[in-house]
């Protein structure tokens, strides 16, 4: 995939756009977790731009979460971001706020991640760790079937991704919780750095 953007213009547009430590956490940790997924799944030299599309899939909802990845293609356009890149970061939005549907497998990654990696972020919280490192699936799983805990992840959109992707969601847990577990000092670097 070609993003047609830096990692610097990317980040760039999105500390224009978002200013919550919150959506920054997400971005930083959606960016980490992509490129986790691109090395895993052997899109080794599109590891950037995986983690392009995870760092700018929310940069439309601090400002505009009414207009939730229908805003986004015009501010993806201040960059000259790519087709390829404002699909992408579209899709990951499909059957809530578009209807651009994920194609490619990127895409259908980043559709899974985004929702799953928000319910381990907020499962991690509540651990004595208050970390991923030490996080078992059956535990995910836990927190999972209670659906007032973290109830704003969507578990049906988890399920959706785990279908797109052909794989069963026990699978999903593991890989998301093995990449959000390479990624907490990242994301804690990043944030240092804002």
């Amino acid at each position: 995939m070609v993003t047609g953007v830096t990692r610097e213009q990317a980040l760039a547009l999105l500390k224009k756009y978002n200013k919550e430590p919150f959506h920054l956490v997400h971005a930083f940790t959606v960016e980490a977790v992509m490129r986790w997924y691109a090395k895993e799944l052997g899109y080794e030299q599109e590891q950037e731009a995986w983690g392009i599309a995870g760092l700018l899939h929310d940069v439309d909802f601090e400002l505009y979460p009414e207009e939730h990845c229908k805003k986004a293609p015009e501010l993806l356009a201040e960059i000259g971001a790519s087709e390829e890149l404002v699909h992408a970061v579209v899709s990951h939005g499909y059957g809530l706020c578009t209807d651009i549907e994920p194609v490619h497998e990127m895409e259908k990654v980043l559709f899974a991640a985004d929702e799953l990696t928000g319910l381990i972020g907020a499962a991690a919280k509540m651990r004595p760790s208050g970390s991923v490192s030490d996080m078992e699936v059956s535990s995910l799983k836990k927190k999972f079937k209670d659906k007032r805990f973290a109830a704003g992840c969507s578990r049906d959109v988890i399920k959706q991704g785990a279908q797109l992707l052909g794989w069963e969601l026990e699978e999903l847990f593991e890989k998301t919780i093995s990449a959000m577990r390479s990624c907490e000092i990242f994301v804690q670097s990043q944030m240092e750095q804002q």
